[in-house]
């Protein structure tokens, strides 16, 4: 089994040099990939940073020259990426370990990003403690946080990069023994308010042979989704929470980014979409809702998150780019629209009903949306099992006509 270790040998050379003893007292062969720009290394790396740098599409000695910090890390983290992608297809890489600063740590998660679901990675972090996000992204990567800033060997650090490097160890080392049966897999989108209609469409299609993945349309759950599509680890789609794009446009906190909605289409995936809350946008604790905001429609979820109703403008606009975005599929696609109610919330007698709003999201997704995109409407909300069921039904239907439905689920 062997590991690999990202980290900066001209300024975390005992730190590193320590990990790797860790790592191979319990038998593992150890790779490291050496990340450091401006000094000479404290060892001989398995990887030098001149080869990294070249694989990110530059030189050592450029990167000195020109002197430019973010252009550094950019270039290196495209090269450690580089490199462990090609240890991993060449069969030399069962986990990583990161180490670093704010630096190293935009270098190594950018590595690991790289590399498969499910391929152990953790990162050993002095940002650990905040905003991960921008390291994590949707990636199956543990960041542990240091506690005291990586600099010398001391017992509080001896002690947090042995229990990371011991964690690798535990993840490489043991087979989980995960069940993993051949049978096309469908992903679904959900919120707590969509919460109903998602059960109820995975119990129909788990009940004819498919294994579901559910994502938490939280931003990162929107991505990890599409990232799957395109990996071809997912064979149908059934996206009935697009909430992410409400974030995308107007500024909330839970943005997919632009890309949302683009891989089913792109890669001919069947898909299914639904407008599951785009009645709402997320923000956090009521007090962090922007100035701009505070004469709009909120409901306090919980004390951490703060939702806000989209206006007429805005479902218009979100009808218009989400209309777009299935018009550019190449794949079987339907638009499912429930009419009373696009979540818990927008049903008659909750704080998001606006029936104008609707319409204004419905309106423009009708004249947006090409011939091609099968047009889908019930007179219900959208956590009835009737609309539940049809979403389903039409996803089985499209997954049967493209020979991808279990030989089990013929109706």
């Amino acid at each position: 089994m062997s590991v690999i270790i990202i980290g900066t040998l001209d300024t975390k050379g005992a730190e590193i040099g320590f990990a790797r003893d860790v790592l191979t007292a319990q038998g593992l062969d150890v790779h490291v990939v050496d990340t450091g720009v401006m000094g000479d290394p404290a060892f001989d790396p398995d990887t030098a940073a001149s080869a990294v740098a070249e694989a990110g599409g530059s030189t050592l000695s450029e990167l000195r020259e020109r002197g430019d910090r973010g252009h550094a890390m950019e270039v290196m983290g495209d090269g450690a990426a580089a490199v462990v992608s090609r240890l991993y297809e060449d069969g030399n890489l069962d986990g990583v370990l990161g180490l670093g600063g704010s630096g190293n740590t935009s270098v190594a998660t950018a590595a690991m990003r790289a590399l498969p679901y499910g391929v152990p990675k953790v990162m050993v972090s002095t940002m650990a403690s905040g905003d991960t996000r921008p390291y994590v992204e949707s990636r199956d990567i543990m960041m542990l946080y240091s506690v005291a800033d990586i600099e010398g060997l001391n017992q509080l650090s001896r002690r947090v990069i042995s229990n990371a490097a011991l964690a690798v160890v535990g993840m490489v080392a043991n087979d989980p023994d995960v069940e993993v049966e051949d049978r096309p897999t469908i992903g679904i989108t959900m919120f707590g308010v969509t919460t109903p209609c998602v059960k109820t469409a995975r119990a129909y299609l788990e009940d004819r042979g498919y294994e579901t993945i559910v994502f938490h349309a939280t931003g990162t759950g929107g991505q990890a989704m599409e990232n799957l599509v395109e990996q071809g680890v997912i064979d149908g789609v059934l996206d009935v929470t697009t909430t992410e794009w409400a974030d995308e446009l107007v500024g909330g906190v839970l943005s997919a980014g632009p890309d949302r909605l683009d891989a089913a289409g792109a890669t001919g995936t069947p898909q299914v979409v639904s407008v599951g809350a785009l009645d709402m946008v997320n923000f956090g604790a009521k007090a962090d809702v922007p100035a701009e905001f505070h004469d709009r429609n909120l409901h306090v979820h919980n004390p951490q998150v703060t939702l806000m109703r989209t206006t007429e403008d805005e479902c218009a606009e979100l009808g218009r780019i989400i209309g777009e975005k299935l018009n550019a599929a190449t794949g079987p696609t339907a638009l499912a629209l429930p009419l009373d109610g696009v979540s818990m919330l927008d049903v008659e007698g909750e704080d998001f009903h606006d029936p104008f709003a609707d319409a204004a999201l419905f309106d423009a997704l009708r004249a947006t949306i090409d011939d091609h995109v099968e047009l889908i409407e019930l007179d219900t909300d959208i956590n009835d099992e009737a609309f539940a069921e049809t979403m389903a039904q039409q996803l089985h239907e499209y997954m049967q006509a493209a020979e991808l439905a279990p030989t089990l689920g013929e109706d």
